[in-house]
């Protein structure tokens, strides 16, 4: 007798098939949830980290700089005449005195020109001498001439008024009264003249004489200067200082204009201090440093700004702000911290290699129980070589990793392990 057989739902092979499904699926799973969480965490040696406090304090935005002691007052020596070497009279590093000789030049073709204009002077003084003499001799004889006519005239109206007399009393003829009418015209006309003719060279003496006078003058300022062109020859010491940089030796041959040397003056120092190009909007005068100098601190100001940028750098002149260091020497480098802003209270947190990885956007805050430090957000304001100002995402007393994220940037959290 036949007998139904059922079927079997769940079949020995079918449960295996489902297992091994289940287990491929848990097995991915587990593998997907391992390796997000190895991503997102990581076991990091204390040692090999820097933990730092974020704290309040003053904060002064300022930029260290390097600055050369130069002197206050520097004057350059340049050859004013060109020549050659003749005379030194001192070395590189004399101290001087205003209007000491330094050294002398010397040179054919000036100083021949000064004997020319010399003798050109001399002999223009004589010719004007002798071009004065005779025109005194000419006046004197036109005086002489019109003392004759002058005499002329007075005597021909005598003679006319007196035959003008007897006339009218009938005692002489009318012939000799004309005689003696067309004489005293005459005379009349020769005064007037004589008296024009004097006249005349008087202004022309005058004349030529104010030319001759300006002429020499001209010819005397010309000499004067020629000879200044000579005693520049000799080169001196425009002020009291030190002689530096000194550039002529003996047979040398110095053109007009070229450099000699320079002399610094004793009055005092300034600092000339190189500055980063991107910094030139924010540097004028006014703004202040300090440097330190044998333990002690001195304070400098900037008077003086150079725009001009030469290999992404400019410069700036500073002044000593009260007492100038005791042994303080030309050349020398200070080490100056430059403040670009007033000292202000901040939330600081200390600069470290974790602002070239995250560009001051986030921050790993170390965890209350120190075991842990997680990724957060902050905002940086200003900085100087110390420390970064923190704006927002930090506050006094947390403790941060400040120490570079090179290995760090796909990391969520750090595990802090001790060694």
């Amino acid at each position: 007798m036949d007998r139904v057989i059922q079927k079997k739902t769940w079949g020995t092979k079918r449960l295996v098939t489902i297992a091994g499904i289940t287990a491929a699926v848990l097995f991915g799973g587990w593998m997907i949830i391992s390796t997000a969480s190895s991503k997102s965490k990581l076991n990091v040696d204390t040692e090999r980290i820097t933990v730092s406090e974020i704290k309040k304090g003053p904060f002064q935005e300022f930029i260290p700089v390097n600055g050369v002691v130069m002197p206050l007052t520097t004057i350059y020596l340049d050859a004013v005449e060109g020549g050659r070497v003749e005379e030194k009279y001192v070395e590189d590093g004399a101290n001087l005195k205003k209007g000491d000789p330094i050294i002398k030049l010397a040179n054919t073709d000036l100083e021949l020109n000064l004997a020319n204009q010399e003798t050109a002077v001399y002999a223009a003084q004589t010719q004007m001498q002798i071009s004065h003499n005779s025109a005194q001799q000419n006046t004197i004889t036109k005086l002489n001439q019109m003392a004759d006519v002058d005499n002329a005239y007075k005597e021909a109206e005598r003679v006319y008024l007196l035959d003008k007399r007897l006339l009218d009393q009938k005692a002489i003829g009318l012939q000799e009264y004309k005689a003696a009418e067309n004489a005293y015209a005459y005379q009349v006309r020769r005064k007037k003249l004589t008296t024009q003719i004097l006249k005349q060279d008087t202004s022309l003496t005058k004349q030529e004489a104010d030319q001759a006078r300006e002429q020499y003058a001209h010819m005397k300022s010309t000499l004067e200067l020629m000879r200044k062109k000579v005693a520049d020859l000799t080169v001196r010491a425009p002020i009291d200082g030190q002689l530096t940089s000194m550039d002529a030796e003996v047979g040398q041959n110095k053109n007009k204009g070229e450099h000699l040397g320079q002399i610094d003056a004793q009055s005092g120092f300034k600092v000339r201090v190189d500055v980063e190009e991107h910094y030139l909007s924010r540097i004028y005068n006014g703004l202040v440093g300090d440097f330190t100098f044998a333990d002690k601190t001195y304070k400098l100001v900037i008077k003086k700004v150079f725009t001009q940028v030469t290999s992404g750098r400019f410069q700036v002149d500073m002044q000593f702000v009260g007492e100038v260091p005791k042994g303080i020497r030309k050349g020398q480098t200070l080490q100056i911290r430059l403040a670009l802003s007033d000292e202000t209270t901040a939330v600081l947190v200390p600069k470290g290699g974790f602002y070239q990885q995250t560009g001051g956007n986030w921050i790993f805050k170390v965890a209350e129980d120190g075991k842990s430090a997680y990724k957060v957000d902050i905002q940086i304001g200003r900085q100087n070589p110390d420390y970064y100002e923190v704006l927002q995402g930090l506050k006094p007393g947390d403790k941060v990793v400040t120490s570079s994220y090179e290995n760090y940037t796909d990391i969520q959290e750090l595990v802090l392990k001790k060694p």
